[in-house]
Order: C-alpha cells, then structure tokens, then sequence
C-alpha cells in the first residue's frame, strides 16, 4: 500500500499511523507518478483538487483554469489528501468511508 501525500499534512499522518504498513510518499519531494496521476484523475475528476485549501485561495484566475493535474504538478499542495493506492484500487481522503474501507471498521 502506497500512501501519496505531504509530510506536514496531519491528516496524511494520521492515516499512516493508522494504516501502518503504508509505504508513504511525499508529492512535494518526489512528486506525484504521472500514471497514479492519470489514474486518479479517472476515478475521482475534480475531486482530486482540493478547492478549499489556502494554495487553492492564492492561485489567480489563470492557474486555476490550468490542467488538473497540471495544476498539481506544479502546486502539489492543491491536491486532496491523501490519495492511497492499495494495490488494487485508489482512494482520496480519509474520511469514515475510506478508514471503514482500508481498516475494516464500521
């Protein structure tokens, strides 16, 4: 399991503690694979830009409208996180669905 995310999110944090044997990887340092990248895309649209984040706010007019991915390519702090990858399936955020999902919890 690959968990996609920044080392200062806390929320990226507590979904590694929680899952453990997640192997993390830090987007603003290595950057985001561009084929998990394309894939996330597909699955998740535009939910993989988080729209209420504080880099979000600073961005002017014109990179907002840029590619999405793109977009996070460049600011990888827009991106919604964290974006799992478990081997079989992507996952974005760690909500009650994902955490009941991944660790079995109801």
């Amino acid at each position: 399991m690959i968990l996609y995310g920044l080392k200062t999110c806390d929320t990226c944090r507590k979904a590694l503690k929680s899952l453990g044997h997640a192997e993390f990887r830090d987007i603003r340092a290595e950057g985001l694979p561009e084929d998990v990248a394309r894939a996330a895309h597909e699955r998740f649209g535009a939910a993989l830009v988080n729209r209420q984040s504080a880099t979000w706010r600073g961005l002017s007019e014109a990179e907002r409208a840029r590619d999405p991915l793109a977009l996070i390519a460049a600011y990888p702090a827009v991106m919604k996180r964290p974006l799992i990858d478990d081997g079989t399936r992507l996952w974005l955020g760690w909500g009650k669905d994902v955490q009941a999902a991944l660790l079995g919890e109801v």
